[in-house]
């Protein structure tokens, strides 16, 4: 008999609320996707605690406030086109796609990519479109974007990810060094320019150029 998460679910949803995600909208993107299809069997019983989980190829599924903060800070609408760096489990994609109304989202490890294409089938998610490639380029074809989300911290600003938004348009990404506390920044593009607002620390998995050496013969040039 499968178990029964829901108990669980409104029990993560009223810890958010306490820790500050206000936006209904957010809340009930968030209550719509299971979790539990996103983590490893071996974690599904703990899909809905709020911490980070393994998801393989040393990645992590953020944890469930982190991807409700960062959702509610990117300040997402309806008729929206969003970019994701870092498709991961593709979570933070699904919840997004509640919200707008295209989700491209960049994955460089081709079995996690393919996992998460899986779910958003299962799901019957059918806006998003995702692909294999070096998140670090952005994709420059379907360019400009109304917001961009980073899920991998950046050394210092991704500069050439500011240069797909659309002005006006907002993006929210970790910066700083690996293996430390990053800076959690949402910048705003105003013509050639951008403003910059730091939100609070985090820690995410580094954002690498480049593809997997595996994969080193299909690199985008």
């Amino acid at each position: 008999m499968p178990f029964d998460f829901s108990g669980r679910k409104l029990s993560l949803l009223a810890e958010l609320r306490r820790d500050g995600i206000n936006d209904e909208r957010v809340l009930k993107a968030v209550e719509s996707i299971p979790r539990e299809l996103f983590v490893p069997a071996t974690f599904q019983d703990r899909a809905y605690e709020n911490i980070p989980l393994p998801i393989g190829r040393a990645q992590t599924i953020s944890q469930p406030f982190i991807v409700a903060l960062m959702t509610q800070m990117l300040q997402v609408e309806d008729k929206h086109c969003v970019l994701e760096i870092g498709t991961g489990s593709g979570y933070q994609a699904a919840v997004l796609s509640r919200l707008c109304r295209r989700v491209f989202t960049l994955e460089r490890h081709q079995t996690l990519l393919q996992e998460a294409q899986k779910r958003f089938g299962a799901l019957r998610i059918h806006n998003i479109t995702s692909r294999f490639g070096d998140g670090t380029k952005g994709w420059p074809e379907a360019a400009p974007y109304d917001r961009i989300i980073v899920t991998a911290a950046a050394p210092e600003l991704p500069l050439r990810l500011v240069a797909q938004l659309r002005d006006g348009g907002v993006m929210i990404a970790p910066v700083g060094p690996e293996r430390r506390d990053q800076r959690l920044v949402r910048l705003r593009r105003n013509g050639d320019g951008h403003d910059v607002e730091e939100l609070g620390e985090v820690r995410f998995v580094p954002l690498v150029r480049g593809l997997p050496r595996e994969r080193a013969s299909q690199k985008e040039e």
